[in-house]
């Protein structure tokens, strides 16, 4: 079975944006475990333009599922606050400071002594780690010599290819990249960009997928569909 994590940043842009607590992240990382989710996702960035380090602990206290924290490792308070939380999951992400989303994943090969070092650490403390790579079969590789447990397959380019109508063409590099890893024995996850007309036929094509990690489509979706019937309409397309 492939697990939905709903990542609850879009929650906390919201709140942000006008001050106060409204909408509740907490709330929202309780209501999409309620409706089904398998997990929640957080990605908190330095200057806490979403989600904030002090959200990242207080959710952490009501998670009955799995908590994945997505971030930049190269952040030492991102590094603290990770041992600190202990989420079944860190996610590393090479961000750049002040990004505005994820767009590439790591060079594996480039950065593999820096990534084999940080990626004890977190593993040391019990925790998980997926790390985000391009569909790129020597980057799967360079992840498998890091001791990452994980990769999370960058699926922006995916996305946009199934967007033009050239989804046989999209998905080729995606089920390479899922292939090599499977032979490697690495776990797989994917996210950026999936949303409710993109992921049932990645899902077909890779049905080895362990979790996909889903956040601002799914939350755009629920403004007109309702939150709870999104996370439901987004389990769907997994099965």
């Amino acid at each position: 079975m492939t697990k939905l994590s709903v990542n609850i940043n879009k929650f906390a842009t919201l709140r942000n944006s006008r001050g106060g607590n409204n909408p509740d992240v907490l709330k929202a990382a309780i209501d999409a475990q309620r409706f089904g989710a398998d997990g929640v996702t957080v990605h908190p960035r330095p200057d806490e333009r979403h989600i904030r380090y002090n959200d990242v602990t207080e959710i952490k206290k009501i998670m009955t599922t799995e908590f994945n924290i997505e971030g930049n490792s190269t952040e030492q308070k991102f590094v603290d606050l990770v041992l600190e939380v202990k989420p079944d999951q860190v996610t590393l992400v090479p961000d750049t400071l002040g990004q505005i989303t994820s767009d590439h994943g790591w060079d594996t090969i480039k950065n593999k002594d820096y990534l084999k070092d940080i990626i004890s650490v977190f593993k040391n403390a019990g925790i998980r780690v997926s790390i985000f790579v391009d569909p790129v079969i020597e980057m799967v590789e360079g992840a498998a010599a890091t001791g990452t447990d994980r990769i999370e397959l960058y699926t922006e380019g995916y996305a946009k290819q199934y967007a033009l109508g050239k989804r046989d063409q999209a998905v080729v590099p995606y089920v390479a990249a899922a292939k090599k890893a499977k032979e490697l024995g690495l776990g797989l996850n994917a996210g950026h960009d999936l949303d409710l007309h993109n992921l049932k036929f990645l899902k077909q094509n890779i049905p080895w997928l362990d979790e996909v990690s889903i956040g601002h489509a799914l939350i755009c979706d629920a403004l007109y569909l309702g939150y709870e019937n999104a996370v439901q309409l987004y389990k769907r397309q997994l099965t």
